[in-house]
């Protein structure tokens, strides 16, 4: 019987995280919302990959000359060493849309966000960044394929839709 209510639970489970991103900003949103987390917490990095189609691939600027490409597991991987590295695990770590631009074309999806990072104690202001997420409409809910990051600075001024 264990396994039989174990099945069942798991493909309940499974059909309530599908509808809730029936709608790509919700998917977008709700990323941001898991990178997120008070002091003493780190992500669900499962949950987060959840979110991902498992061949998603996310390009990071990693700094103002080079840019890499990285497989979900090699950004979940990068940004566990962030907060290893950067000691956000005593002190919590926030991104936040600031502002979102979203282009639906059938079972496709753009999402452009200006968003803002911060690490609470570390007396630096918020850094704004930019990511265009890329998704697709499969199984009755949206996935994340791709994020393309870059940051905005006086060579690369921010988009003017999301201005």
């Amino acid at each position: 019987m264990f396994p039989l209510v174990f099945i069942l639970g798991n493909t309940l489970l499974r059909a309530q995280v599908g509808a809730q991103f029936k709608d790509p900003e919700v998917l977008v949103r709700h990323l941001y919302d898991q990178v997120t987390f008070p002091a003493e917490k780190t992500p669900d990095w499962d949950h987060v990959r959840s979110l991902f189609l498992k061949e998603a691939t996310v390009v990071m600027r990693l700094d103002k000359t080079k840019t890499e490409a990285l497989t979900l597991d090699g950004w979940v991987l990068d940004f566990v060493n962030f907060i290893h590295n950067a000691d956000v695990r005593t002190t919590g770590f926030e991104e936040k849309v600031v502002k979102m631009e979203t282009m639906v074309f059938g079972n496709i999806a753009h999402v452009l966000v200006l968003y803002t990072s911060f690490v609470p104690g570390k007396g630096k202001a918020p850094r704004e960044g930019v990511d265009s997420f890329h998704l697709m409409k499969k199984g009755g809910r949206w996935w994340i394929v791709s994020i393309l990051n870059e940051i905005p600075g006086p060579d690369r001024p921010k988009p003017k839709v999301l201005e």
